[in-house]
């Protein structure tokens, strides 16, 4: 019988495949969104019954990445959470704390959409879409943002503008760290350009984008 001692190497050595096969697999996805699990397994350098092993199928592969982008979300959105601010400025951090997981993970929509179904996709955006949206409520009950739209609905083309953005950068299009898109988004919300552009200026300075973790 195998000792706990003995299994802790391999499960540490499963673990790292793990991780390097998903960190491959959004750096390939990205470049290709139709690469086989064969040739992902020879970018991440394991064999394909390694790969096998982890995600036996397309499906399981891209569930995991969703998995793990889900977390990252939740996670950023934690970080960006400034209910004491005002809204224009709890918007500015909430833009600025997910750029990253959504540059990280931008080619992942649509291949979710299209592989898990738009309803998983729906799961994973609910928390930020609820936090959007409560954001742009008190915006407009402020005063601050417009409300000739519900905020729901506000909310909704904030996303898609962001998403258009990051495939943007993406294809190369536009270079940005997310202070564009966060001054874009406030001005979208009915935030004047100029206040928009100093209040992005005054939460970057104190709460830089931020990268998730370093895949282990």
């Amino acid at each position: 019988m195998t000792k706990p001692a003995a299994r802790e190497p391999l499960r540490r050595n499963s673990r790292s495949n793990r991780a390097r096969i998903l960190a491959t697999a959004r750096q390939e996805l990205g470049r290709n969104p139709d690469v086989t699990l064969e040739e992902l397994a020879r970018a991440a350098g394991v064999v394909r019954r390694t790969l096998f092993g982890h995600f036996p199928g397309r499906p399981a592969l891209l569930e995991a990445l969703t998995e793990e982008a889900s977390e990252t979300l939740k996670e950023a959105l934690v970080r960006g959470a400034r209910p004491e601010e005002p809204a224009e400025r709890a918007l500015a951090y909430f833009v600025l704390s997910i750029w990253p997981v959504g540059d990280r993970y931008r080619m992942l929509l649509g291949l979710a959409r299209r592989d898990l179904g738009a309803e998983r996709v729906t799961e994973v955006l609910a928390p930020a879409r609820e936090a959007a949206t409560a954001i742009l409520e008190r915006g407009q009950r402020d005063g601050v943002f417009h409300s000739h739209l519900p905020p729901a609905v506000l909310s909704a083309g904030l996303e898609a503008m962001t998403v258009a953005l990051l495939e943007d950068v993406n294809t190369g299009a536009l270079e940005d760290d997310g202070t564009r898109t966060a001054v874009a988004t406030l001005i979208a919300a009915g935030v004047p350009e100029k206040r928009a552009s100093a209040v992005v200026e005054e939460v970057a300075a104190v709460f830089p984008p931020e990268e998730p973790a370093a895949d282990a």
